[in-house]
């Protein structure tokens, strides 16, 4: 969960670091948001790959690790390896078979073995040289196993129509890309860089919880516009009161809007 995007390194530095730093109060918890809105697709899918027993797994940007103990205790896989820069939340939750690395896989020596399923989600969306890390990643899954990537897509554009919601995630999208590099708008290329990466088949699915108020997922938005607000305002789209508007929006019955969504895609590694 790092670096830039192509080009110059970001004005703001790395994730984690301008925004959203784990060590701020309510890290962890904004990230649970996230996990409630998304774990149950999230885990749909992995359980529909196959992952289950006897499966060795790589889970990569883990966050608090809630897929990590849910492939343990749901799928009942043999092991994970969680991974992200950093752990504390990771080592806060402990579970029988999860086993925990502070690494940053951007790094030229990130190689922790091969495993049956390696899984990033909402990772590589905040790293560079995107080619190189999926190929990486990729010669991570074993023989006969997968790659199971998923990030955010945009879902605002010219026709969408103006609420304080659009206003604030334009703004978002953009102060996030000049302040930490994050970049959403080549994820819809994933089938075809997993396809360049020697995996096949490959196929992707795209999934939109809804916006309704008292949510996880509202909730979600609205600490991370809270946390990404100074980006926010560095690009003259929004101002504080606008950021204010559009956490209230989020919060009322008005609301009528379309959240981001999440495209998973996947690939398999051909068996000799």
């Amino acid at each position: 969960m790092t670096d830039a995007p192509r080009g110059d390194a970001p004005a703001g530095g790395r994730y984690g670091e301008a925004v959203f730093r784990p060590e701020q109060a309510g890290e962890s918890e904004r990230i649970d948001f996230g996990a409630l809105a998304y774990d149950d697709i999230t885990m749909a899918r992995l359980r529909a790959l196959g992952a289950g027993p006897g499966w060795r797994c790589l889970d990569v940007g883990a966050g608090t690790g809630t897929i990590s103990r849910r492939l343990l205790q749901e799928a009942g896989v043999a092991s994970v390896l969680a991974v992200d820069r950093d752990v504390r939340f990771l080592a806060e939750r402990p579970a029988p078979g999860l086993d925990v690395l502070e690494a940053d896989i951007a790094a030229p020596d990130f190689a922790p073995g091969r495993f049956r399923l390696v899984h990033a989600r909402f990772v590589l969306m905040h790293l560079p040289e995107r080619d190189r890390l999926i190929a990486t990643l990729a010669a991570l899954v074993a023989p006969g196993g997968v790659l199971v990537l998923s990030d955010a897509v945009d879902l605002t554009n010219d026709r969408t129509p103006g609420t304080p919601y659009t206003g604030a995630m334009r703004a978002m999208w953009q102060g996030l890309r000049s302040s930490i590099g994050t970049d959403v708008s080549w994820v819809p290329a994933y089938p075809h860089l997993l396809r360049g990466a020697g995996l096949m088949p490959v196929a992707a699915e795209i999934h939109v919880p809804p916006l309704l108020p008292g949510s996880p997922l509202s909730s979600f938005w609205a600490d991370t516009w809270e946390r990404s607000r100074a980006a926010m305002l560095a690009t003259g789209l929004i101002d504080d009161a606008g950021v204010d508007e559009a956490i209230g929006y989020l919060r009322s019955d008005e609301c009528a809007a379309l959240s981001a969504g999440m495209l998973t895609a996947w690939g398999w590694k051909p068996k000799p």
